[in-house]
């Protein structure tokens, strides 16, 4: 399936997956193996009757299709072939140009100047110009704006102003001409260039209705959408898949592959929908039984590589029985998490303690503790706390028991028999919860949980899951306080070298180490299958495979 790799924000979740095999394979995280097609003949007749269409897996939509707008990170994925930003990331993370045919930035690193590329247009033919980056970055300033991206980071000079109502434009957003835009910012962020230069909203078709604070008409458009990317949107049919047909006035042309279909399936079906030829594309949880499989096809090219998120439990800070941070660091020591990644990798995976990947320059886990499995440790914070046992063995405090309600999306989540027998062991009772994915991603937007399962969004910039967790952060689903932590994310936003930014990124894993938001689970690989008969698809750890889409192309 693919995996959502929109910004990130609190609402661009996946669900996590899982298993009940023991471990049989000891693969680090950061290996990366591939395994080419050998036997392209064996290709099922229902691949082979498909001349013109790639179909690739997806999981759960919502049916938002609008950049900024939706808050399942599925409805990402549905929207990046039909929206194209002015900035885009290659293969290695860095920034290329797509809309946009170059930018500068000023020597002091608060002006951006993007030159778009000439003769832009939108699927229907009408010209794109700078007008509609202009558009695209004023709603986002709109009060009435609350979805995921906070443009506010980009801190763009006068924004603030728009936002409180008291200018009626946006001061530092100046269009020049027709194809250049400049922005002028107040302070230097470290995301600016992909802040200000993502994808980009039609003025004459998102803007004709718009009017200032009120922008609930906008969801009338959610299943019309309008772009400029590779594809243009043709239908959506609920619970089934989403159809895209090549658009001819993309900027480098119509794509190879005329036909672009995102299948909606179950994750314990893809590979048979691979294994059939109904799939093109499908990404699965690595594990031995599953890479052998694959193999066996013949027809398959295979990736195995580590995948640039992390999996984690959010826990609720604003509940009382969590606000205690040696409640949450006993919630960790108590909970056997080695064998939860077992269980559920297979050896494909290993134990998360900081939010970031080991795919990611930032990732740096000298110092960390590894909170590893240690219930006498979690009773003692547990005591210390004034958390004791009563007559039933569930523990209380000012007459009440402690008790963990979980949501999860999967049924065969391994969280779900592991953390009820670790928490009973040390006295608390743990009750889950498995609901729709779009159900518990409400939830938890709303705090309406106590622990709740989901995996990040691909990490485009080490900032963008921590973000979240300052206080002032409208997607603040945990709840979560701590004004040196708020320091420390605001400093790695403000300087563009790397260097100073690792080193500041290293202190706050320690102190979100010392003083954990949330329950640190996992990092973990994926196997990556495409059809033989696939060329030009070249999935990566930043776009997915959104940024291979224009250049597919399906053997004869």
């Amino acid at each position: 399936m693919l995996s959502a790799c929109a910004m990130n924000s609190s609402s661009e979740k996946e669900p996590q997956s899982g298993s009940n095999q023991k471990s049989t394979a000891n693969v680090k995280s950061t290996d990366s193996k591939s395994y080419r097609a050998n036997n392209i003949s064996a290709l099922p007749a229902k691949s082979k009757a498909r001349k013109d269409t790639f179909i690739a897996g997806i999981s759960a939509p919502g049916g938002v299709f609008l950049p900024y707008f939706y808050e399942n990170g599925w409805d990402g994925n549905a929207t990046d072939p039909i929206f194209a930003p002015l900035v885009n990331l290659d293969k290695d993370g860095k920034p290329v140009g797509i809309l946009a045919e170059k930018w500068d930035v000023s020597s002091d690193q608060l002006t951006y100047t993007f030159h778009l590329r000439k003769g832009l247009k939108f699927s229907d033919g009408s010209p794109l110009t700078a007008d509609d980056v202009a558009f695209t970055l004023t709603l986002l300033h709109d009060p009435a704006y609350s979805g995921g991206q906070d443009i506010s980071l980009a801190s763009i000079k006068g924004g603030k102003a728009y936002k409180e109502g008291k200018a009626k434009s946006i001061d530092g957003i100046k269009v020049l001409d027709k194809d250049t835009i400049k922005i002028t910012t107040d302070k230097v962020n470290a995301k600016s260039l992909l802040l200000l230069g993502g994808q980009v909203l039609s003025k004459s078709y998102y803007g004709k209705d718009y009017q200032y604070g009120k922008l609930d008409y906008l969801k009338n458009l959610y299943p019309k959408p309008l772009g400029a990317g590779p594809y243009k949107f043709e239908k959506y049919v609920p619970g089934q898949e989403i159809r895209y047909t090549a658009n001819e006035n993309y900027y480098s042309g119509a794509p190879k592959t005329k036909h672009l279909i995102f299948k909606i399936i179950d994750k314990s079906t893809s590979l048979q929908l691979f294994e059939t030829g109904e799939l093109d594309y499908a990404g699965f949880s690595a594990d031995d039984d599953t890479v052998e499989q694959l193999k066996s096809l013949g027809f398959a090219n295979i990736q195995v590589s580590p995948v640039n998120d992390y999996g984690l439990v959010y826990v609720n800070n604003t509940h009382p029985q969590f606000k205690d941070k040696a409640v949450r660091q006993a919630l960790i020591y108590g909970l056997d998490r080695q064998k939860i990644v077992d269980v559920k990798f297979k050896g494909y995976g290993q134990v998360a303690n900081i939010p970031v990947s080991p795919v990611s320059w930032a990732y740096d886990d000298k110092g960390i503790n590894p909170y590893e499995y240690n219930s006498k440790k979690a009773k003692e914070l547990l005591d210390g706390a004034g958390w004791k046992k009563g007559k039933n063995g569930i523990r209380e405090k000012e007459g009440k028991p402690f008790v963990i309600h979980y949501l999860t999306a999967d049924a065969e989540d391994p969280f779900i028999p592991i953390a009820k027998e670790n928490y009973q062991d040390i006295g608390i009772k743990f009750e889950p919860e498995i609901m729709d994915f779009n159900a518990l991603v409400s939830k938890l937007n709303k705090k309406d949980y106590d622990f709740a399962a989901v995996s990040t969004s691909q990490i485009l910039d080490p900032s963008d899951t921590v973000e979240e967790l300052a206080a002032n952060n409208p997607n603040n689903a945990a709840g979560y306080s701590n004004p040196k932590v708020d320091d420390l994310i605001q400093k790695g936003l403000s300087t563009l070298d790397i260097e100073k930014r690792k080193s500041i990124y290293h202190e706050l894993y320690k102190e979100l180490n010392e003083d954990p938001p949330y329950i640190f689970l996992n990092y973990r690989q994926s196997a990556r299958a495409v059809s033989g008969k696939v060329e030009g698809l070249n999935p990566d750890n930043y776009t997915g495979i959104s940024a291979s889409l224009p250049n597919i192309s399906i053997t004869k």
